[in-house]
């Protein structure tokens, strides 16, 4: 049994923590002794390690915190095979965005050294949309706040080729790190503007240079969804330890 300073000591927490997360329901509710001091167990010192793991992650966007949120208010609920579940789901979902990180470094170094690609396939806006797994609405967004220029036919439809689908998913990368449409914009026109430079993206992270923003946020998305991910590994070695070993 623990009171308040000792249980929030064990977790690295002020105490006033302790009390907001029960507050919040993501631990279970506390009783208290004839002094009226709240008492806490086990249990609730199992719910804590899960809320403090769940939530070192800083990423807010794309779902991430929600996801979070989602397995420490089960693990609240004393639903640990829920949480379980939950956070299984959490880890694939930061495996696509780390693969779409990933994807955006391969593709600020081809915008940057000019490759472009050769493919004479086109897509309409709609279907462009459902290759990036976003809303037509976002990608006329984007296209109305001059974040890409998308070429038309000779009917005046817009044709998006494979070129137009690397920038917008750089652009997709970019604002799911927060970043604000100006500051998207003005990084879009500088890599247009450096385009022939033979641009090692690896040596670059290492070596900051005057068109470092673009390279730095996927830097920073990259290494805050490498540490989400480790977490959430911890986080389903400690819930499969719960539920099978009763540990």
């Amino acid at each position: 049994m623990y009171q308040t300073k000792e249980i929030a000591a064990f977790v690295g927490v002020h105490p006033n923590t302790v009390r907001i997360y029960e507050e919040w329901r993501y631990i279970s509710a506390v009783p208290r002794g004839d002094n009226g001091y709240r008492i806490y167990s086990e249990v609730h010192l199992f719910q804590l390690k899960i809320a403090r793991i769940a939530f070192r992650c800083e990423i807010v966007q794309g779902l991430i915190r929600a996801k979070a949120r989602v397995i420490v208010e089960a693990s609240g609920k004393e639903d640990f095979n829920q949480a379980l579940e939950h956070t299984q789901a959490y880890l694939s979902h930061l495996e696509k965005e780390y693969d779409r990180a990933l994807e955006a470094i391969e593709l600020s170094e081809q915008l940057m050294c000019g490759k472009t690609s050769t493919s004479i396939g086109t897509y309409t806006r709609k279907e462009a949309a459902q290759v990036l797994d976003l809303s037509p609405e976002v990608v006329r967004n984007w296209e109305r706040n001059g974040l890409i220029t998308v070429p038309r036919l000779s009917n005046g439809a817009r044709a998006y080729t494979e070129n137009e689908i690397n920038q917008l998913k750089i652009i997709r990368t970019l604002r799911t790190a927060h970043y604000s449409i100006s500051a998207i914009l003005r990084l879009m026109n500088q890599a247009g503007g450096i385009r022939g430079i033979n641009l090692n993206i690896k040596k670059v992270l290492d070596t900051p240079e005057d068109h470092e923003d673009i390279i730095s946020v996927t830097d920073r998305l990259t290494y805050s969804l490498e540490q989400a991910m480790e977490s959430a590994k911890e986080l389903i070695l400690l819930l499969r330890a719960k539920l099978y070993l009763g540990i």
